[in-house]
């Protein structure tokens, strides 16, 4: 017997996450809802499955989100619908759309203590009659309210529909499922397509009828101070001010950098790679595998030979992606709970939109410079697959890890201010460039940024700790699979002399179009496993000031590294993966024979 789902909820950054943990408990399983790269985690409430859906303002197909979220809804057996005090406004919208399809429900009214903090007092009582179902006031980060809610998830109710709406909806498609024929009067692409009916154009005429219900309940039910929230107002007016916004943006951003590109991934990588997988955990293995089985022998290098399963894959994973992982995730978790990161979107949206991105773009960008592997896994933050393409290119194209950062600092700064200067105008054209051409190129529209700003607040250690505790465990399920094959694949490269070859066929790209000497090419093949690697080869070749900037200039815009290669393929797939990897390597080497030939090298 099928178990009974229950679908939470929400308008992002209500909480949700807190709710989902309390009543799952330890065990959760993260991963991709089927045919996106939506996260939706699954866990298990008194016997019956319960699922976290991703943040939505309402239930439609405009992006994946939406689309995941309207699936998991229609195919469930209860709705908790999370709503925060301080936004009933925005939240009702959503509640009373699931109200409108007929789902037994329970809302829980969340962070009433920072509403009434905020000088807002809401009659939920009150609210409970007008929507006809079971209202329980909780503060998430407290856990009050919790064990009534466990309680009242038994008895859910259908709800106090708007009676207009439903009629026509059943008038209009009497063979459509009850939950359906609500979303196809509001004209759902999936479900228009689904029953093979066409737009009529009006849903605008609906979306407005339930604003108008939202407006008439919060009348009744809500009373505001406006003194107390003139003080929110202000600070809001501060961080979305384009000259102080960008100045604390910047700070943040810079804070990110260190945390992430410096502590994490230099400091503590350091430590994680360099000393213990590396001098004490890596030794061991190898002694253990070797101990029955020959090291030279192909088996002995797929399993511990320098790019062996049991080396390169585990190296990766827990001593380099692993320190990264959890740092990115913890920020993420610090910022979606302050209720930053909506902020930060609107403040670079009218920017990022020329690129084809909206102001979310900026984050995963940033996240780059740190670790370009994290950053394409950000990507998911953004609101659809044209988005998270476009990203994906920009950050394989032109954006250098910290590591390597830090090599091409080394290796520039010596050359003077005319070098550095044209290595950054090549980096900001060909990003500008790449982000313009792929904004006409790639189909699809860029999502618009419609935030309601949630209410600033100092995120809950445990809240972040757990958020980022259940995002780690499910990238590592999802990873470790994609790092062996790769291993596999560059073991058998190098086993069977195919990196040798890779050299000589690369020399007529090298010499003749790049003007660098023949070895340089060991330090493109190199830059594929580790970026920083890559770099750090040119150290080793007689270059002029010319030949090195060129070649910094282009082993930047090269591939990225295998990590996120892989990565890369995991999260666009194999197509869109093959393509990314594929330009990138003939971009770096056309702008790196452009320059050559400015130069008078080629």
């Amino acid at each position: 017997m099928k178990k009974q789902t229950i679908a939470l909820v929400g308008n992002p950054n209500v909480g949700k996450s807190v709710f989902f943990n309390y009543l799952t408990g330890v065990y959760v399983d993260v991963s991709n809802y089927p045919g996106t790269t939506v996260d939706v985690s699954k866990g298990t409430f008194q016997g019956k499955e319960i699922i976290d859906c991703p943040g939505v303002y309402g239930i439609s197909s405009y992006n994946d989100e939406e689309s995941v979220t309207r699936n998991v809804v229609l195919e469930s057996d209860i709705i908790l619908n999370i709503v925060d005090a301080n936004h009933l406004e925005r939240d009702l919208f959503l509640t009373l759309q699931l109200i409108d399809m007929g789902k037994p429900m329970v809302i829980a009214l969340n962070m009433i203590d920072e509403a009434e903090k905020n000088g807002r007092k809401i009659n939920y009582r009150q609210l409970t009659r007008l929507l006809n179902v079971p209202i329980i006031p909780t503060i998430a980060t407290q856990k009050k309210g919790f064990g009534l809610l466990k309680k009242t998830l038994k008895s859910p109710k259908t709800g106090a529909s708007d009676n207009e709406t439903v009629t026509k909806a059943i008038k209009s498609f009497p063979k459509a499922q009850k939950p359906e024929r609500v979303l196809l009067l509001e004209e759902d692409e999936q479900l228009l397509k689904k029953y093979g009916l066409s737009a009529n154009g009006d849903k605008e005429k609906y979306y407005i009828r339930r604003r108008d219900r939202v407006k008439a309940i919060t009348k009744k039910i809500v009373q505001d101070n406006p003194a107390k929230k003139s003080a929110k107002k202000l600070v809001d007016h501060y961080l979305l001010d384009p000259l102080w916004g960008t100045l604390f943006l910047i700070g943040v951003l810079y804070l990110m950098y260190l945390f992430i590109g410096d502590i994490v991934a230099q400091r503590i990588v350091d430590f994680t790679e360099g000393v213990l997988m590396l001098e004490y955990i890596q030794p061991v293995i190898k002694r253990s595998v070797t101990s029955f089985i020959e090291y030279e022998s192909l088996i002995g290098q797929l399993l511990v030979g320098e790019f062996g399963v049991f080396t390169l894959t585990i190296t990766y994973l827990f001593g380099l992606l692993l320190p990264l992982v959890i740092g990115f995730y913890l920020l993420l978790s610090i910022m979606e709970d302050s209720g930053y990161l909506p902020r930060v979107a609107i403040l670079l949206d009218k920017h990022m939109t020329k690129i084809g991105l909206n102001g979310k773009g900026v984050i995963p960008i940033i996240l780059g410079f740190g670790c370009v592997t994290m950053a394409i896994i950000s990507t998911r933050i953004l609101g659809n697959r044209r988005e998270r393409t476009i990203a994906t290119f920009l950050l394989a194209i032109s954006i250098p890890c910290s590591a390597q950062l830090g090599v091409i600092v080394g290796m520039i700064a010596p050359l003077g201010v005319k070098y550095i200067t044209i290595y950054i105008v090549v980096m900001l054209g060909t990003f500008c460039m790449v982000g313009l051409l792929l904004s006409y190129i790639v189909p699809g529209r860029t999502t618009s940024l419609m935030l309601d700003i949630p209410t600033l607040r100092f995120p809950k250690a445990l809240n972040v700790l757990q958020k980022t505790y259940n995002k780690t465990i499910g990238f590592l399920q999802d990873a470790t699979i994609l790092f062996a094959l790769g291993a596999v694949l560059i073991t058998f490269l190098h086993y069977f002399a195919i990196l040798d070859l890779l050299q000589v066929i690369l020399q007529p790209i090298t010499v003749s179009w790049l003007g660098l000497p023949q070895e340089s090419a060991n330090a493109f093949i190199m830059g594929i496993i580790r970026r920083d690697f890559g770099t750090a080869g040119l150290h080793n070749l007689v270059l002029s000031a010319e030949q090195t900037l060129i070649a910094l200039t282009t082993i930047t815009l090269f591939t990225p590294c295998i990590a996120s290669v892989m990565i890369t393929f995991k999260e666009r797939g194999p197509l869109v993966g093959a393509i990314t990897i594929t330009l990138s390597i003939a971009i770096a080497f056309f702008i790196g024979g452009i320059l050559a030939w400015v130069l008078g090298l080629s």
